[in-house]
């Protein structure tokens, strides 16, 4: 008997939370910018991942415009819980933290401007999630500073 075949984008696609305007205009500022995002199938993987771990702290190397951080920040239920934002331009910084004072978020989120690899050797205490979206060439780098 074969198994049937399961589109799994579209099933993902249909259990997405719906997004909220300023999901959608940061979807659209992407496409328009060409900048690369996860989009909205992975940004509702990591909404249920932060709600499933329910996580207290969260860094994340390579936060462009804040398009991941919104995803997770909406998922964050306790009021003490964080997520660290890091990236390398202060114009993403700057357009993050209007997406977030727009989302109602920016209580949950520390944005540090810098190179990610640093920000993370000076910061102090452990994570429950390190999500990673620097260049590529320095995972390998990333994936020993994550270890406990």
């Amino acid at each position: 008997m074969a198994l049937p075949f399961i589109d799994v984008n579209q099933y993902l696609t249909k259990v997405t939370p719906t997004r909220d305007e300023v999901l959608t205009e940061m979807e659209i500022y992407a496409r328009e910018n060409h900048f690369p995002i996860v989009g909205p199938t992975s940004g509702s993987f990591l909404h249920q991942m932060v709600l499933l771990t329910r996580p207290k702290r969260i860094f994340e190397m390579g936060s462009g415009f804040g398009y991941s951080a919104y995803w997770m920040a909406k998922a964050l239920k306790d009021p003490e819980a964080k997520i660290i934002c890091t990236d390398g331009s202060t114009e993403n910084a700057e357009r993050a933290t209007g997406y977030f004072q727009r989302g109602g978020i920016t209580d949950r989120i520390d944005y540090q401007v810098g190179n990610a690899l640093e920000i993370i050797d000076q910061t102090v205490g452990e994570f429950d999630i390190i999500y990673n979206d620097i260049d590529k060439d320095s995972y390998p780098e990333v994936f020993h500073k994550a270890l406990p």
